[in-house]
């Protein structure tokens, strides 16, 4: 539709060098499941932070016909930078791949899938909540750079496709718990090498 959609919050972009890491703007939208009910979109985007930096953030919203309203953050990564991939599974868990950070760290929010309720709270049943080291948000962790995350429309599995180095792209289903070996597994090779 080549109608723009108005309401939605500022974004960075970068356009110009001097802008410190990865600026996206506006990345993924997702519909919710009940969107006929409660007309809820969800997108990821970069912040604006600071004069050269931006925050990787996702929000949700109205929308209704055209515009966008009662717009609110419900996740705003702490030191992220690259994109975020959004999909969103039937019963409404909002699920997030995230790039940047340390993979292998637990207290890190970069290089993991993270699994929210659709109010960006975290649900009692992700795999690390009441562990000590842990962030509650994370389902899975030891992700490269995530481009791609979708809900497969028979089992409802949720699917990640990652780039990796050189040769080493990977698709991935994501299981509660499971650390998927970046940095200290690759099948790639680097690429100066």
């Amino acid at each position: 539709d080549p109608k723009p959609v108005s309401g939605g919050p500022a974004s960075r972009w970068a356009r110009k060098s001097g802008l410190v890491g990865a600026v996206h703007g506006y990345m993924t939208v997702v519909v919710h499941p009940r969107f006929s009910e409660n007309r809820w979109i969800y997108f990821s985007y970069t912040k604006p932070a600071g004069e050269a930096n931006g925050a990787m953030a996702v929000a949700r919203a109205r929308l209704d016909g055209g515009v966008m309203s009662d717009v609110r953050d419900v996740f705003v990564g702490e030191n992220l930078q690259g994109v975020i991939s959004v999909a969103i599974t039937p019963d409404g868990m909002l699920w997030l791949a995230t790039s940047g950070g340390d993979a292998q760290d637990p207290k890190s929010l970069g290089g993991k899938v993270l699994r929210l309720k659709d109010d960006g709270t975290v649900p009692a049943d992700n795999p690390f909540v009441g562990k000590e080291g842990y962030r509650p948000e994370i389902y899975s962790l030891g992700h490269r750079s995530p481009m791609g995350l979708t809900i497969h429309p028979t089992t409802k599995e949720v699917w990640l496709a990652e780039m990796g180095p050189n040769g080493g792209d990977e698709i991935n289903i994501v299981r509660a718990g499971r650390n998927y070996g970046w940095p200290l597994v690759s099948l790639g090779r680097t690429y100066p090498g």
